[in-house]
């Protein structure tokens, strides 16, 4: 199970960090850009938890940090996105299955002017004043609406195939064919049974028989040498 998050989140990080900077880097849009990364957490933190919310985050961060597109100190988006992973998964619903889209969507509103503010204030506690004259207005708004647009397309999908790799269909069938195999052991034990006892039964009735009938003729050879000593 674990194996299972661990090769899915990598994965679906991997391959959000590469649209990211690939494509959507590229459209040169006024204001912020869209942060794939930050809805793919999301995503994956609805679903395991805030444990798993947490670890996600700052490993997508850090390779985000790592990336040669980077241009900020080493560990800046690793920290936003592990806190932002961390609330995420806070708000995991308990039956794990979501009633609407007004929770999630409230989700993505906070992470991204939580992840705004977070990167610009680390940013200004480590020097970088690039959102200060870019300005945080306009990358509140901005980072808001694109993320909105883009969540009903990545936060739906990554939810599903979290949750169909924490069904995990390989290790039930496995286990139901354990089941399987438990249950006609047991069956075949009791048929097994069920053929001794019958045996030891039709062996008893065989040796009643023999007996009886060894009985008898004792009974009829003893009557007859009765018979001829009283002639």
């Amino acid at each position: 199970m674990r194996f299972n998050r661990l090769l899915l989140s990598t994965t679906l990080v991997v391959v959000a960090l590469v649209i990211q900077v690939s494509v959507l880097a590229r459209l040169h849009l006024p204001g912020a850009v869209p942060d794939l990364m930050l809805l793919t957490v999301l995503g994956l933190a609805l679903v395991y938890g805030h444990v798993g919310g947490a670890l996600i985050g700052f490993g997508a961060g850090l390779l985000a940090d790592l990336a040669p597109p980077a241009d900020h100190a080493a560990g800046r988006y690793a920290l936003v996105l592990c806190l932002i992973g961390y609330l995420a998964g806070l708000m995991k619903p308990e039956s794990g299955q979501l009633r609407s889209a007004t929770g999630p969507m409230a989700v993505v509103v906070a992470a991204a002017i939580g992840s705004t503010l977070l990167y610009a204030g680390v940013g200004a506690l480590v020097g970088d004043t690039g959102a200060a004259e870019v300005g945080v207005g306009s990358l509140l708004f901005t980072a808001t609406l694109y993320d909105l647009l883009l969540a009903p397309f990545v936060v739906p999908g990554v939810m599903a195939l979290a949750r169909r790799a924490e069904n995990d269909p390989l290790s039930e069938s496995s286990s139901g064919g354990k089941s399987s195999e438990v249950s006609t052991g047991w069956l075949s034990a009791g048929t097994g049974g069920m053929r001794i006892g019958s045996q030891r039964n039709g062996g008893l009735r065989n040796g009643g028989s023999l007996r009886l009938k060894s009985a008898k003729a004792r009974m009829v050879r003893t009557g007859r040498i009765k018979g001829v000593k009283r002639l």
